[in-house]
């Protein structure tokens, strides 16, 4: 069963000119401390950053929500499973929303897919629930992936 849809398309020129202007002070707002090391050691840094920053505006929409009602930017981050495949870890009001969307004996599984063309990086979240016990046995379940691939 989908619980919500999610997609984002952003500019990694934008990124680019937020990173020159704003540097660690927008870093530390929007991005957990896993998602920065794993940017960090990208040729093309930039755009591993504007990735991140689509699947988190997706991820906000999947919710419901937007970025209000709770639902903060470090609450929502990109990780990798043990394969590599990205998903997404939530705490905070994003964990908490995703409580109050997935229905009772559900749990709930988030799918991300992660793309970029220069100039532009896109995102697109489902987020999905199965039948408690259900569960894919990849780690796929909210909260649940920290791999740092």
């Amino acid at each position: 069963m989908i619980l919500g849809i999610g997609n984002d398309l952003i500019d990694i020129r934008r990124i680019e000119r937020t990173l020159e202007r704003y540097g660690d002070r927008f870093l530390d707002r929007v991005f957990t401390d896993l998602e920065r090391r794993k940017s960090d050691r990208r040729n093309q840094r930039a755009a591993s950053y504007a990735k991140r920053f689509a699947a988190k505006e997706a991820c906000a929409k999947a919710l419901g929500t937007g970025l209000n009602r709770g639902v903060y930017w470090r609450d929502m981050g990109v990780v990798n499973l043990p394969g590599g495949q990205p998903t997404m870890s939530l705490t905070g009001g994003a964990l908490k929303r995703l409580g109050e969307i997935t229905p009772p004996g559900m749990t709930p599984v988030i799918h991300l897919t992660l793309t970029d063309d220069v100039p532009l990086a896109q995102a697109i979240v489902i987020i999905s629930a199965v039948p408690a016990g259900g569960a894919p046995q990849d780690g796929s379940a909210a909260g649940s992936a920290d791999t740092p691939t």
